[in-house]
């Protein structure tokens, strides 16, 4: 049998013998997503139904923010904090805590990025509502550094924009865009040898953003490239 069926068999076994305490140690651990989902998922109702203890030792960060009620944090032999997801998972914690120098971590969505490609933009990407993600990561995998935006601050596209553009233009959420900062970015857009645009359309509030694909295309630098964004 797979390893994956080894570590189902072997969680199956320690939730048959209906214990008071689980200790697990990485339980999710050669499962795919689909088992990942199903195993957190029966722990979760044995814990509501059964008033189970389930203790995690765990690596994989995502998980532990969506099902711990508390988490303690390790710093080499020595507790370092002890509280909720929402304790923990602040600006800046982990990344100290891990020590991270190489790429990026942002707490607030979990997402882990590789380090920015740094230079001059080539490429200017037009982005938002999650669309520009897969685009900014090809461009980081070829090597090419590339500017972002007009990017409000809760896009969804906003974390792995900042993490690896070399020059990102965005504005706080729901604020307009100033025109200042819509001139800079044409002006970006001047020095770049493309336009990548990511959008197939655009909402009523982003007339900013219309004006900088119009600005593009009318220089012919745009092009489209939605089967790299979605």
């Amino acid at each position: 049998i797979s390893d994956g069926q080894r570590q189902r068999i072997l969680l199956a076994r320690a939730i048959c013998q209906q214990p008071e305490i689980l200790l697990l140690d990485e339980p999710t651990s050669y499962l795919d997503i689909k088992y990942k989902l199903e195993f957190l998922s029966v722990l979760q109702e044995l814990q509501k139904k059964k008033g189970l203890t389930v203790i995690l030792s765990l690596h994989e960060l995502e998980l532990a923010a969506r099902v711990s009620d508390r988490i303690l944090c390790v710093d080499g032999a020595f507790v370092e904090q002890v509280g909720t997801p929402e304790e923990i998972f602040r600006p800046g914690h982990l990344s100290k805590l891990f020590q991270i120098t190489q790429g990026s971590f942002e707490e607030e969505s979990q997402e882990m990025e590789l380090a920015a490609v740094k230079g001059t933009p080539e490429v200017f990407v037009i982005a938002g509502n999650g669309s520009g993600r897969n685009t900014f990561r090809r461009l980081q995998r070829e090597g090419i550094p590339f500017a972002a935006g007009l990017l409000w601050e809760n896009d969804l596209d906003y974390p792995a924009a900042k993490a690896l553009s070399s020059q990102l233009f965005s504005v706080p959420a729901f604020e307009p865009v100033p025109e200042e900062l819509l001139e800079q970015a044409m002006r970006c857009m001047d020095g770049c040898r493309k336009v990548i645009c990511c959008r197939e359309s655009f909402g009523t509030l982003e007339d900013a953003q219309k004006r900088l694909l119009a600005y593009a295309k009318a220089r012919g630098l745009s092009e489209r490239n939605a089967q790299n964004c979605i």
